[in-house]
């Protein structure tokens, strides 16, 4: 996304202007000036400059005098520890993630779907790590991720059309899916075959086999990858590992069975 983009004006009133500001100070990963803030917000500087301060008064933000920056505030740190705790899978996840990892040594990733995007929510390091975008808490493409991929292959038909209207198609690689229909093509062949792939989509040099993970009703719960390098591994290699990660994926849907998860 251009950065020099402002976002939309929210329709959702004061609430939905106030989240539209934490949302700018999250996606800088780090303190903020004011200023930056306004050249990047959609609101008149009064308005902006209200809504920062109520986020500041009600703990949501928190405000450095001496650098004149804001950042996340620890209020807003407990409602996501909560929120991490009931909404994502991750708790659930944990042991299987730590089995799969013991037993592939390769990097998984465990991710939930957030607006046709991809929200990592755990992730364990490979026994000779590499480095790569992802992290427990970053989010990323959709339409280039493997576990994106997987996840909205399997979405029913309404939602996997608006899921494909929200992504970007920017080109990262030459392996980028760069347009709507190559993408509704690799997500009907993803669905006919259960798994999906990162063919060096997103980063240069790293792929990944990934799977769903469906409740049984078949609603998607999220997603896990094995990813490792071109390096290490070539795509033939990895796909040994499909009984490994498949068994795990279900193991995670059955014990998040009675889980209530939100929609």
């Amino acid at each position: 996304m251009n950065s020099q983009v402002k976002p939309k004006a929210s329709t959702d009133g004061t609430v939905g202007k106030a989240l539209e500001v934490l949302d700018l100070v999250a996606a800088k990963g780090r303190p903020v000036r004011f200023g930056e803030l306004l050249s990047e917000s959609p609101h008149p500087k009064a308005t902006l400059y209200r809504l920062v301060q109520t986020l500041t008064n009600q703990g949501m933000l928190a405000y450095d005098e001496s650098h004149q920056t804001y950042a996340p505030g620890l209020r807003l740190v407990r409602l996501a520890h909560a929120a991490w705790q009931q909404s994502s899978l991750a708790p659930i996840a944990r042991p299987f993630i730590d089995d799969l990892s013991r037993e592939v040594g390769e990097t998984i990733h465990l991710a939930q779907l957030d607006e046709g995007q991809v929200l990592y929510v755990d992730k364990r390091n490979a026994l000779k790590p590499i480095e790569m975008f992802s992290a427990a808490g970053k989010v990323g493409p959709g339409y280039c991720t493997g576990v994106g991929k997987a996840m909205i292959a399997h979405l029913d038909d309404e939602a996997r059309e608006a899921a494909i209207q929200r992504q970007s198609f920017f080109v990262h690689t030459p392996g980028t899916i760069a347009n709507a229909d190559d993408f509704r093509a690799e997500l009907d062949a993803i669905r006919a075959d259960g798994i999906a792939f990162d063919r060096e989509e997103h980063e240069p040099g790293i792929i990944c086999i990934s799977a769903p993970i469906l409740g049984s009703n078949g609603r998607v719960l999220g997603a896990m990858s094995i990813t490792t390098s071109t390096q290490l591994k070539s795509l033939d290699e990895l796909t040994t590992l499909r009984p490994a990660l498949t068994e795990t994926a279900q193991k995670i849907a059955e014990a998040a069975e009675s889980w209530q998860f939100p929609a």
